[in-house]
């Protein structure tokens, strides 16, 4: 008896030492740098949001966060290594309308679910755009259409990648005007717009954030932008309704997340440092030259996520499906 009451005692024990450091290691998170996964090439809106937010969050933490980027099959390579990594608070994904909500769609055999990521917050929202290469001879949307009936197959417009939010992009516009335009793959949003600068393809379907530079620099022209409103720093980039083509609207967005088990700690102190972060002078500044819209304080909680993404999934189930 006495025996079994000791070995009774040292398990507990060694459950208590167990708890306790699990608890302290929490408290001291984070000890070390955080990586950031991004799911595409550098330049794209993914990548220039991160970079962003990720310093300003590393400034809160105390700790560097390191972006680690990943293209390849519409950011599904990269979140399938996010949802595998340990679930310790040191490797995070930025996900965003393509690779956590049309992705289950266009790639059925994901080695990823819904369920294997723990929301972090939303970080941004993004303005949908299409950009065409300067010497096109389409100069409005609607030429662009025009032109496109006229020519069916024959033009290209680049995105990131299938089940990226760009292709999302490039899918919204083909439903909405009803042309053949042969969708061009990249393993991110950056390569595709160095060929539209470059004449190898017509044109692009990507965000303000990314585009904004090039637009602004006179490298590439913009056609619509698929937001109610203007860009405060594009005014003369008409929108989609403006354009002659209001069926093409669209609101693109990032949010973060972690493996799932993270513990909840360690989620709240991420989304803390998030939420810091997008109250700095700097990173507002930065949003608003890149039009990247600042989510409301509603949209800020892993909560708001969670609930989002199951209704993003079946939108895109219904646009990739209806063709």
């Amino acid at each position: 008896m006495a025996l079994r009451i000791s070995l009774a005692r040292g398990l507990a024990l060694a459950a208590a030492l167990t708890c306790s450091a699990a608890a302290l290691a929490q408290d001291s998170y984070p000890s070390k740098p955080i990586t950031m996964i991004v799911p595409f090439a550098a330049g794209g809106s993914s990548d220039v949001i991160a970079r962003l937010v990720g310093d300003e969050m590393g400034r809160v933490l105390g700790q560097r966060i390191v972006m680690e980027n990943m293209g390849g099959a519409g950011g599904a390579t990269a979140l399938s290594r996010a949802a595998r990594a340990e679930p310790d608070g040191y490797t995070i994904v930025i996900g965003n309308s393509g690779t956590n909500a049309a992705s289950y769609t266009i790639y059925p055999d994901l080695k990823y679910t819904q369920a294997d990521f723990a929301p972090i917050g939303l970080v941004a929202k993004t303005s949908p755009m299409i950009a065409l290469k300067l010497d096109f001879p389409a100069q409005t949307l609607m030429e662009f259409v025009d032109y496109a009936k006229k020519n069916p197959g024959k033009i290209s417009l680049g995105h990131a990648g299938v089940g990226s939010s760009n292709y999302l992009i490039c899918r919204n516009f083909l439903k909405a005007s009803g042309v053949d335009i042969a969708l061009v793959s990249y393993r991110g949003a950056g390569p595709a717009l160095n060929d539209a600068m470059g004449g190898q393809i017509d044109g692009v379907c990507d965000a303000a954030t990314s585009l904004s530079g090039a637009i602004q620099g006179g490298k590439v022209k913009a056609l619509a932008v698929a937001t109610p409103q203007r860009l405060d720093n594009l005014p003369e980039v008409p929108t989609s309704r403006e354009a002659g083509l209001p069926a093409f609207e669209a609101q693109g967005w990032n949010a973060l997340f972690a493996p799932k088990a993270t513990p909840e700690p360690v989620i709240a102190k991420l989304n803390q440092a998030l939420r810091t972060a997008l109250a700095s002078e700097n990173l507002r500044g930065r949003f608003k030259e890149l039009s990247s819209v600042l989510p409301a304080e509603t949209e800020l909680t892993p909560a708001y996520v969670a609930g989002m993404v199951p209704g993003e999934i079946e939108k895109y189930r219904v646009l990739l499906q209806d063709k």
